[in-house]
């Protein structure tokens, strides 16, 4: 019997638009091989379903800090949202 994932939805703050972030997300998630998706907000934060691991969800929270050049985080926010079905790949959404 498999697992099922760890999920958290995630709402990053800061310069996150205009430099690539989702972009830059969706290579660091597949990295780790989380599935999910990222898509930019209106009030110009982005944000993020991620499914994996543990160890896999925790990593990327915190590489979510970092992101690529040219952004600036200044607050990474996070719900779990327990284990349960999530998407088959990680994706950029609208």
């Amino acid at each position: 019997m498999q697992n099922k994932p760890k999920l958290a939805m995630v709402r990053i703050r800061g310069k996150v638009q205009g430099v690539s972030f989702r972009v830059w997300t969706r290579m660091e998630a597949r990295k780790l091989a989380l599935t999910g998706w990222v898509r930019n907000e209106d009030d110009g934060s982005v944000a993020a379903l991620i499914a994996g691991t543990e160890d896999a969800v925790s990593e990327m929270l915190q590489n979510f800090w970092q992101g690529p050049p040219g952004a600036h985080v200044s607050s990474v926010t996070s719900e779990d949202i327990g284990t349960g079905e999530a998407p088959d790949r990680f994706d950029i959404v609208t």
